[in-house]
């Protein structure tokens, strides 16, 4: 097989499994051209991997050794094994093409060490924390592939990662509860009389949804603020953010006074189709 058909096979390899695992942030590449595309999918694809670690494992220690093999990927230590694997390959190839910071991603890396562990979030400074340097690094990143970096696209990847972070841990709640991992920072429980156990027992009490409803405010004031800032940015970048309007729709839901926090909801892949079409013929996103 000749390296054209090895890149292809890679670059298939990394959309398949956005496609699959983080459909949003897929439907949303395909609103750029092809060779900005295929870095965003490489990205997307690392992103997926590093996220999943701890799903694939049983004990931190495992983990800890597949991350750390990434790791040493970036640092140039790859062991003889990027070859074999088309998302580095595909990462590596996006890293030379677009310049992009490797420190940004080691510390990606880096912070989804906390996710093998059962360490409840403490506190909400820590949570933004942590997004910080994963949702957010991840949509700072995709900018710096459509175009040249700048604090206007680096402030509005900000909050815009925040945004659908926290969406994602309100999202995820029901099965983060189910084994007995807590991203919904105690610092915010305990300010409502609440604790671990009531989030692990499904309860939903007043105070818990107070507590809830805290945290998705945090949410909504981190979209509003991206939301004013997509204007700030080339239009050519405005794609990357695509996203945010699945996130607009997600807070809505999950602000509802009817909704119950503990139930597994199904995202529809329709519905996000026509979420993010309809966002990309917008003038928000348009300019």
């Amino acid at each position: 097989m000749n390296a054209a058909a090895d890149d292809s096979s890679a670059a298939g390899h990394c959309a398949e499994l956005v496609r699959a695992q983080d459909f949003t942030r897929y439907v949303s590449s395909l609103f750029v051209q092809a060779p900005e595309r295929r870095a965003l999918l490489a990205l997307y694809a690392f992103n997926v991997e590093i996220c999943r670690v701890h799903t694939q494992v049983s004990q931190p220690l495992p983990g800890e050794v597949r991350l750390q093999w990434w790791r040493d990927m970036l640092a140039g230590q790859d062991h003889g094994g990027v070859e074999g694997n088309p998302i580095a390959a595909e990462l590596l190839w996006a890293i030379r093409s677009h310049r992009l910071p490797v420190e940004r991603l080691s510390r990606l890396i880096e912070e989804h060490q906390f996710d093998l562990y059962n360490d409840p979030m403490p506190t909400m400074a820590a949570l933004e924390g942590y997004l910080n340097d994963t949702s957010s690094a991840l949509f700072s990143l995709a900018a710096m592939v459509m175009g040249p970096p700048s604090a206007e696209a680096e402030h509005l990847a900000r909050h815009a990662g925040l945004a659908q972070g926290i969406v994602q841990v309100m999202t995820t709640l029901p099965l983060d509860a189910s084994q007995r991992r807590l991203f919904v920072p105690q610092q915010v429980l305990a300010r409502h009389g609440c604790n671990p156990e009531d989030v692990f027992g499904g309860k939903q009490t007043p105070d818990l949804r107070k507590a809830l409803d805290d945290v998705l405010g945090e949410a909504l004031k981190h979209f509003d603020t991206a939301h004013t800032l997509l204007a700030s940015v080339a239009p050519d970048i405005r794609p990357v953010f695509l996203p945010l309007a699945q996130v607009k729709h997600d807070l809505a839901v999950l602000m509802r006074a009817d909704n119950d926090p503990f139930v597994v909801r199904q995202p529809s892949r329709l519905r996000t189709l026509w979420t993010l079409w309809r966002a990309s013929r917008s003038r928000a996103f348009v300019g």
